[in-house]
């Protein structure tokens, strides 16, 4: 127990709105030494659809849920039906139902992060110096990498590149 109290202690505060302050790798050279074998074969294994390891199946569930919000309410705004019963949060609604009116996809992206930040939060609880909070600490790095491997630039050119494709059709009926 002793050696999540420095492991914790040592790690960078991390925020959804904030930069991503060490990779995943830095990540888990930190928790080699103080985490067991066990919890470190989770952790090197750690993906955001994980189900193994302390807190995860419970993000799972939550992400899982998020995730079927946010189909569900894609294809009702494109008219189509969802075929999946789910149980719906009404929490994750107005969130994903926030996130899909965004002005772009990255303020879209930051709104369902911050949410996704929110929840664990809540998950870790009082969970400060042990496996959760390890877990919790990990998977919104997971969550942090994510959203800093989307380049602005190239998106924005990505998106001028369509939109012009699109101009050139309508101009050309």
């Amino acid at each position: 127990m002793a050696s999540y109290y420095y492991l914790m202690a040592s790690l960078p505060e991390l925020k959804a709105d904030g930069d991503l302050p060490l990779t995943y790798e830095e990540f888990l050279t930190c928790c080699e030494s103080n985490v067991s074998d066990s919890e470190f074969q989770m952790l090197q294994d750690l993906t955001l659809s994980s189900t193994k390891g302390p807190l995860v199946k419970e993000w799972s569930d939550f992400y899982g849920a998020l995730s079927n919000e946010l189909n569900y309410q894609r294809s009702m705004n494109l008219g189509k039906s969802y075929p999946s019963n789910y149980e719906k949060d009404n929490a994750a609604s107005q969130v994903v139902a926030a996130a899909l009116s965004a002005r772009n996809p990255l303020e879209a992206e930051r709104i369902l992060l911050e949410f996704e930040f929110e929840n664990l939060d809540l998950m870790a609880g009082a969970h400060m110096f042990d496996a959760e909070s390890v877990f919790a600490y990990a998977i919104k790095l997971k969550l942090l990498e994510r959203i800093n491997s989307f380049e602005h630039d190239k998106g924005k050119a990505e998106f001028q590149s369509l939109f012009d494709g699109i101009q050139q059709r309508v101009y050309s009926l």
